[in-house]
């Protein structure tokens, strides 16, 4: 049976599984879907970047068919996995009473949550809140987000600016507190607002760059040449999509005295599904020598899901290290310390920085003493090779680098 496009056929045929196998391509004549494939389908709009597909002429027929149709399904490949995790960000609970009805807590803690989050405001992910056990009011992650009375509470020494963020910003987005190094504020979004940031006052709003906006602070970082490493923070640089990371990438690839590239994020922590095609692409593609610092406070956080995500980045050759936070009420105990190093390295993550708390306004219910804090230490060093055991440190304003405390 002839069909109403050139080099279709009609095939009277089953397969194996009894449907019909209906269309197939006539190799001896130039189809109308080989034009079409040629001419529109090298160039797929996804978000806001082009993907190109280039077809050697001097194949046959259908072997330019064929690759263009692998090519497509890869294009719907990415689409795919970048649209999960983006549907993950725009279902976030944002709105505390649910998430308290979500976790069957009470009435007042709900009531407490509302106003607590009129200053900083609810975000988690609805896969993050699926690891948490419910009817708990202390489960270890539902304690990072929820927003806790004690937050209204002003506390001596406890300020909106605990580590001199502002001091340090040498130009719209970019701070500079180390020799050799500075960070930008890619974005002010997250993926979850933990309710111990040391930058949820941060006045995102006077300066995070956009895309065109990013050459004030790419200028200051080419004029100092004793800069070799760039860390992108925020917000959460990966709640960027991979283009304009890309784009932003290949513009500091191209200053000469740069050496490696940091991210700092909690996106394959929190929703796995960040962890994409094109992320590795272009982490792979640059020249700096990339290094992934992402943040688990507790192995509860570490399922299945996050630990296949981290295998890609690790496969694909990114260092992988981990920072955590001391908090009380979260891992404030040599045992869950020691269980998260031993998941960590399970997911070939190197543990690295165990912080003492940022004394930021609103935190203070979180903070535990350095005291206690070294005596936890101790106890891990005591279970625990020493390459497994994370640095104590303590980020003091003005100061040239982190102190060690152990």
């Amino acid at each position: 049976m002839a069909l109403p496009f050139p080099g279709f056929r009609k095939v009277d045929s089953t397969t194996k599984y009894g449907s019909p196998s209906s269309l197939t391509f006539s190799p001896l004549r130039k189809s109308l879907v080989l034009y079409v494939a040629t001419f529109f389908l090298p160039y797929f709009v996804f978000l806001d970047r082009v993907v190109s597909i280039s077809v050697d002429p001097a194949l046959t027929h259908e072997a330019q068919v064929n690759i263009l149709a692998s090519s497509s399904d890869s294009v719907r490949a990415t689409c795919a996995d970048d649209c999960a995790w983006q549907e993950a960000m725009k279902s976030a609970i944002r709105a505390p009473v649910r998430l308290c009805r979500m976790l069957g807590l009470s009435a007042q803690q709900e009531d407490a949550a509302v106003r607590a989050s009129r200053d900083f405001p609810v975000f988690a992910p609805l896969g993050y809140i699926a690891r948490m056990r419910p009817g708990d009011p202390h489960d270890p992650l539902l304690r990072q987000v929820l927003p806790l009375a004690d937050e209204m509470q002003p506390t001596p020494g406890f300020t909106a600016d605990p580590v001199g963020d502002t001091a340090a910003n040498v130009s719209p987005g970019l701070l500079q507190k180390y020799h050799g190094r500075a960070l930008m504020i890619t974005t002010g979004a997250c993926a979850v607002h933990c309710r111990y940031c040391f930058r949820r006052h941060y006045p995102y709003g006077d300066g995070p760059p956009r895309s065109m906006q990013w050459s004030a602070a790419l200028g200051q970082i080419e004029c100092d040449e004793s800069i070799e490493e760039i860390i992108l923070s925020g917000g959460d640089p990966l709640t960027l999509v991979d283009s304009r990371l890309e784009e932003l990438v290949c513009r500091l690839a191209e200053i000469p005295h740069l050496r490696r590239l940091r991210v700092h994020t909690r996106l394959p922590i929190v929703i796995p599904d960040r962890v994409t095609e094109s992320l590795i692409a272009w982490l792979r593609g640059t020249r700096l020598v990339p290094v992934m610092v992402v943040h688990a406070n507790h192995a509860q956080e570490l399922n299945e899901d996050v630990a296949a995500a981290l295998a890609k980045l690790v496969d694909a050759g990114v260092p992988m290290l981990n920072q955590t936070v001391l908090l009380r009420g979260v891992n404030d105990d040599a045992e869950t310390l020691v269980e998260l190093s031993r998941r960590l390295l399970d997911c070939r993550v190197m543990p690295y920085y165990l912080h003492q708390l940022d004394r930021v306004a609103g935190a203070a219910h979180f903070e535990v003493h350095i005291e206690e804090g070294l005596r936890i230490v101790r106890q891990m060093q005591a279970r625990l090779p020493g390459y497994a055991v994370p640095r104590f440190v303590q980020e003091i304003a003005g100061q040239p680098s982190k102190q060690v405390l152990a």
